[in-house]
């Protein structure tokens, strides 16, 4: 546990974490089917970043979104909808002359073959973020700062944005890095992020992050990498910590030079496989804010990704404190044999299932 970089004590003005990158409003389809033929549209909020900073307020931390949104009614929804989770974000500017992000995608699976999602982000406001319109004050003010990869892709002022936040420099915050690797995001093909080569742009960001989250099929289509958890670690050594999700298997987090914890992930009945990943990262923040033993940053991660699993959002009520607590701390076989579905996060007492 040595090496792990400690995160800095709360200071008068700071936030536990703040998290910067563009949200969207998403529309959702009143039915299932291709995007030609749904007739209506229910609306809501995405963003990987904001996904996180929402669960990490509704835990009880104190989180901070910061962004650019359009001053527009969708620039309003966002941040009435974001605020309303108990995230702060008076750190979000308004842009009077660029867009909101939306994006539409159908009710299918995202693995299915038939999943459409339509993004109209090109140009929008949070794309025009850096490091001119971000002041280093709403990043800096923080324990942690949380980054994820899609913002680096959004423009070339977000990438060169993003390169500066990774800069080693004095008081920089615990840097947390979510790889999320979007292929259709960079270059001529996606249209709107930068031209040039997305993955290298990753692993550069990645190595200078004191925390980083990412998985192990998306390392392989990222960078090349296959032979497992170990492979990804020897690809990634410069991280203080490095996550690697393994999806319904588990994670493995590498800390230091020699320390390896795999914790396997709880079996969950899942209602749709959206928001899982931001939920991990959320999770496992909030245990390492809590000075947790690794093991068990793990397993809280599992356990948030487990309520986003059970929902049809990418934003779920999270366990209560104490039952997350009581949960993280089962014996390693009622662990590996914990069920859960649809409800286990009420606030009302739910019955601990096992497979």
């Amino acid at each position: 546990m040595s090496n792990i970089r400690a995160v800095p004590a709360q200071q008068p003005g700071a936030t536990d974490v703040a998290c910067l990158g563009e949200s969207m409003v998403t529309f959702l389809p009143s039915r299932p089917g291709r995007l030609a033929d749904v007739p209506s549209f229910g609306r809501t909020i995405g963003g990987a970043e904001s996904n996180v900073a929402c669960a990490l307020a509704l835990t009880g931390h104190a989180a901070k979104w910061v962004s650019r949104v359009g001053a527009d009614g969708f620039g309003t929804h966002l941040l009435e909808a974001i605020g309303a989770y108990g995230v702060d974000v008076t750190s979000v500017t308004r842009d009077p002359h660029r867009p909101t992000g939306v994006y539409f995608r159908t009710a299918d699976d995202r693995e299915d073959a038939d999943h459409e999602v339509v993004y109209y982000r090109a140009g929008s406001a949070a794309s025009a973020m850096s490091p001119d319109t971000v002041p280093r004050a709403s990043v800096h003010a923080t324990r942690i700062l949380h980054l994820s990869g899609i913002t680096a892709a959004l423009s070339p002022d977000c990438l060169a944005l993003m390169r500066t936040l990774c800069e080693p420099s004095a008081g920089r915050p615990l840097l947390s890095f979510d790889v999320n690797y979007r292929p259709s995001l960079w270059g001529p093909a996606g249209g709107e992020g930068p031209d040039c080569d997305g993955a290298s742009v990753l692993l550069d960001l990645a190595r200078r992050a004191d925390l980083v989250f990412v998985g192990e099929d998306e390392a392989e289509a990222a960078w090349g990498i296959r032979g497992g958890v170990h492979a990804v670690r020897a690809a990634l050594p410069e991280p203080a910590v490095l996550v690697v999700k393994q999806g319904a298997s588990g994670a493995t987090a590498f800390v230091g030079e020699g320390e390896v914890y795999a914790v396997p992930a709880p079996v969950v009945d899942v209602v749709a496989p959206v928001g899982a990943g931001d939920a991990f990262a959320a999770g496992f923040l909030s245990a390492t804010l809590r000075d947790l033993d690794v093991p068990l940053r793990l397993r809280h991660g599992h356990l948030m990704a487990a309520a986003a699993l059970t929902v049809p959002g990418d934003v779920a009520e999270p366990p209560v404190r104490a039952h997350a607590d009581q949960l993280a701390a089962l014996a390693p076989d009622a662990w590996e044999t914990l069920r859960l579905g649809p409800g286990w996060t009420g606030r009302q007492h739910q019955e601990v299932r096992t497979a």
